[in-house]
């Protein structure tokens, strides 16, 4: 879609005149859908997604025709279970950042058994599960694909070295080995 803008650096922007953006459109389905996903992504003890799951509600509510804001209000849909606790040793919107930016994170780790390791990590991914979410890394102690449950890491930081360009073929490498190792390749 090409939009119209006028104006320039210290001026300010605007649409031409005559030309409307389209309103965001939601079937009623889609609306449930997206009713029952920010449901269970407040449930995650992602704190930062959960306040940016209220704020992404009301962008919607703000946008939609009132008959779809009806079903964002209704509360006919629920996400029920635990809520996840909040992991004390990391912040996964900074493991999100290092991932955005691929961004290694140096990681106290400590197993199922109590063994704790200090692990430097490259993350390339969040999983999201009903309890916890894990970290899909490549390891750098081990030299391979990682997944590190975030309720067991103690202690994170980002670090100041990166593997830019990388995060891509590693995601692409993560996902082949987990198809592989549940029979699903064509």
């Amino acid at each position: 879609m090409r939009v119209p803008i006028q104006g320039g650096r210290g001026i300010g922007y605007r649409l031409r005149s005559g030309f409307d953006l389209p309103p965001l459109m939601f079937s009623i389905e889609e609306t449930e859908a997206i009713v029952l996903a920010l449901a269970l992504l407040e449930r995650t003890g992602d704190v930062a997604l959960k306040k940016s799951v209220r704020r992404v509600s009301q962008k919607i509510a703000a946008a939609v025709s009132p008959p779809l804001r009806q079903v964002l209000v209704a509360n006919t849909l629920h996400a029920w279970g635990t809520v996840a606790q909040t992991p004390s040793g990391i912040d996964r919107a900074v493991v999100r950042a290092a991932i955005r930016d691929e961004r290694k994170m140096e990681i106290g780790y400590c197993d199922e058994h109590g063994r704790r390791t200090e692990r430097t990590i490259r993350p390339i991914g969040l999983i999201y599960y009903s309890e916890t979410a894990n970290i899909v890394a490549r390891c750098e102690l081990r030299q391979d694909l990682r997944h590190f449950r975030s309720d067991r890491v103690e202690n994170a930081v980002q670090m100041e070295a990166y593997f830019k360009g990388k995060g891509d073929e590693l995601r692409r490498q993560w996902i082949s080995s987990w198809t592989d190792s549940r029979g699903m390749r064509d």
